[in-house]
């Protein structure tokens, strides 16, 4: 495996493995951590070999969120850390959504606060059954401020903001059946199972799975009538793909 030990890059064939690697901290993230696994995914956008992306967690938990850690340097006093945190945190969530690769995460264990909110920024999650999936900020006195955007699209805003006012933490089948993951297996079964979506996604002609992901996360903000044009712009426009 190669890149900062604080993320693991490796390329499975045309899938490229994105790996947190704190394990002794559940993988929670910090701004050293943040800014490792921005670039990791910079890296996997722009290589011309990798066809899709698998984020995953090394050890036993996806990601526990914030580092508590840090957060006690996280005050006015340190103004320009508390820019670059956020900056970060925007900055991964932005491309996971941006970047024309589809990315599945394989999350087993904690997926929490921030770690919650990385999963589901991505296209695809595979759950292990052993999930906790969650968001415990106000416990304390934090606000999930910017994992908001992404759980409202997925939930709806009553479903949304009991999860984050309540702070529940819930299971791997209660996140199946509110469509937070896709699917639910064993916990050593979900870096495999992930790595079966991630292939056959490689496997489609990039150009096409790159403007399927584009339109669909496109139209999900866009009115219907807006949205049938945008469809219709590439309906159009795939005549052209290369086959």
């Amino acid at each position: 495996m190669t890149g900062d030990p604080l993320v693991l890059t490796e390329r499975l064939g045309a899938v490229r493995l994105v790996s947190l690697n704190r394990p002794d901290r559940l993988n929670a993230l910090d701004t050293a951590l943040t800014r490792a696994l921005l670039a990791a995914l910079k890296e996997a956008a722009a290589d011309p070999t990798a066809r899709a992306v698998l984020l995953t967690g090394e050890g036993r938990a996806f990601c526990a969120g914030a580092d508590t850690r840090e957060m006690a340097a996280l005050t006015p006093a340190n103004e320009a850390l508390v820019a670059e945190r956020a900056a970060l945190t925007r900055d991964v969530h932005a491309l996971l959504a941006a970047m024309p690769k589809p990315v599945v995460a394989a999350a087993r264990g904690a997926a929490v606060g921030g770690g919650a909110g990385l999963a589901i920024a991505c296209d695809m999650v595979v759950a292990g059954s052993d999930l906790r999936f969650g968001y415990p900020e106000l416990r304390h006195g934090l606000v999930p401020a910017l994992v908001m955007t992404g759980l409202q699209r997925h939930l709806g805003a009553k479903r949304a903001f009991e999860l984050v006012s309540l702070g529940a933490l819930l299971g791997a089948e209660e996140a199946l059946a509110l469509g937070l993951v896709n699917r639910v297996v064993e916990p050593d079964a979900a870096r495999g199972a992930a790595l079966a979506i991630a292939e056959a996604w490689a496997a489609a002609p990039a150009e096409a799975m790159a403007a399927t992901k584009a339109l669909f996360r496109r139209v999900a903000d866009l009115p219907y009538a807006e949205a049938l044009d945008a469809g219709r712009e590439v309906n159009i426009a795939m005549r052209g793909f290369r086959r």
